[in-house]
């Protein structure tokens, strides 16, 4: 048996060369520990020797416990992959909106609806955005911001293609008021879970995230407008869309570190901000108010003041949207070292210097530096009002942008009112008042911090 065991012990040093580099009396040792010890050594080498296998290291490293820097060099691609969930879900968001918005004079055309017809149609979107805090805080509640992204996303995709396809204005009003409580609830479960990784993580996160919804948004309506270009049916471009965004929507759930866990609301058709909460509610008011004018109203006072050409007069809200999401894209490093309220306050003041710039320019070169300067200042107003409303929770994110949507439901028609009576001057300038009003709240908002 002595033999044997020297004979394996020789065959370790054949299968681990190491073993020969140590001196003869450690070696020695290691053979009296060898014997003393067990039998193994022999069984595993004439296994090795019968079945033309390697027991040996598989045994070796089936006893050596995972180091735990191995289990996170494989956890870290997940870990990273998990980083751009939120990013593609506001981008998709932006590319939804964006290509609906592109599509708008199309749709108008494919139903003969009349400019009268059409402004009810839009104020269907704004009314159905009011609607959804019912919608929204109870499927917060009982699903909590993971899955309800994922129903309201894909329920967003069917209201754009059924959007598309409307035959009639009754229809197309309808599904325009499927698209406000939508894409309401589905803006409502990304900015939760985003404000709920701000507090996880304490980086400010929300503001290049709104950029990138922002550029989603440029995009979605460069696509559109090309879509028009080749003559492609709204119903066809809206088809064509939603089977690829359904994947990254399906692919960014699946990744997203959210918590499917409900929180509890208030069970209430409408709730409106109340406290401190109804400052925030009135800023999203406000700042809704201003950027849906801007977006509505700016070309139109290009063309009708200055008698810009079709090509130009568009360049006035690409102005205000590109220098928009440039100052989005930094706005975290930004409230990081200056703080929410000062950037809020200060930057809508800068915004509406910008308008009042633009109501007295002599030129429209000129009108648009100023609504590239009103983009610039309004740009943090929506993602630091809606971070500050979800640190207090879904119910409160939720109440605060219904408040906040319901500015786009009453801008349009307050600024069109104002442009009939006394032109569209004044009613850029009502724009700029509103911005001033902006900062004035925004500097008694204890919560913007």
């Amino acid at each position: 048996m002595r033999n044997a065991a020297i004979e394996g012990y020789k065959l370790k040093e054949f299968f681990f060369p190491q073993a020969k580099q140590t001196s003869v009396k450690v070696r020695r040792i290691q053979l009296h520990k060898f014997l003393d010890a067990n039998y193994l050594w022999l069984a595993l080498c004439f296994q090795r020797l019968l079945f033309n296998s390697h027991p040996i290291k598989e045994i070796f490293q089936m006893q050596t416990p995972r180091r735990p820097n191995a289990i996170a060099s494989r956890s870290q691609p997940m870990a990273q992959a998990q980083q751009y969930a939120l990013p593609v879900l506001f981008s998709l968001f932006g590319v939804i909106m964006g290509s609906w918005a592109g599509r708008i004079p199309s749709m108008a055309e494919r139903v003969h609806v009349s400019h009268s017809a059409l402004s009810m149609v839009l104020l269907c979107g704004g009314l159905g955005a009011v609607l959804s805090y019912p919608v929204s805080s109870r499927m917060m509640a009982s699903l909590g911001a993971r899955k309800t992204m994922l129903f309201a996303g894909l329920a967003l995709l069917c209201v754009l293609i059924a959007i598309g396809v409307a035959p009639t204005v009754p229809l197309l009003m309808l599904a325009v008021l499927s698209l406000g409580i939508t894409a309401s609830t589905f803006d409502v479960a990304i900015n939760s879970s985003a404000t709920e990784r701000e507090k996880r993580t304490g980086k400010s996160e929300l503001s290049k995230l709104h950029g990138l919804g922002c550029a989603g948004g440029l995009a979605g309506a460069t696509l559109g407008s090309l879509m028009a270009s080749l003559h492609i049916a709204p119903g066809t471009h809206f088809m064509m869309l939603a089977a690829p965004l359904a994947v990254a929507l399906y692919f960014a759930y699946s990744l997203l570190d959210a918590d499917d866990v409900g929180q509890k609301v208030e069970k209430k058709s409408f709730s409106l901000p109340r406290g401190p909460l109804l400052f925030l509610g009135a800023i999203g008011f406000l700042g809704s108010m201003a950027e849906g004018s801007i977006a509505d109203w700016s070309g139109v006072f290009l063309k009708e003041h200055f008698g810009a050409s079709d090509g130009l007069a568009p360049l006035a809200l690409s102005a205000f949207s590109v220098m928009m999401l440039m100052a989005r894209l930094v706005g975290d490093k930004l409230k990081t070292r200056y703080g929410a309220r000062p950037l809020v306050s200060s930057g809508s003041m800068l915004g509406a210097a910008g308008l009042f710039f633009a109501v007295l320019s002599p030129n429209a070169y000129l009108a648009l530096a100023g609504f590239a300067v009103a983009g610039l200042g309004l740009a943090l107003v929506f993602p630091f009002v809606f971070s500050a409303a979800g640190a207090q929770g879904p119910a409160a994110l939720a109440g605060v942008a219904s408040m906040a949507y319901s500015g786009s439901l009453m801008g349009p028609p307050v600024i069109g009112a104002i442009a009939q009576g006394m032109g569209m001057q004044v009613a850029i300038a009502y724009v700029g008042g509103l911005a001033a009003l902006i900062a004035f709240v925004a500097s008694r908002s204890r919560m913007l911090k």
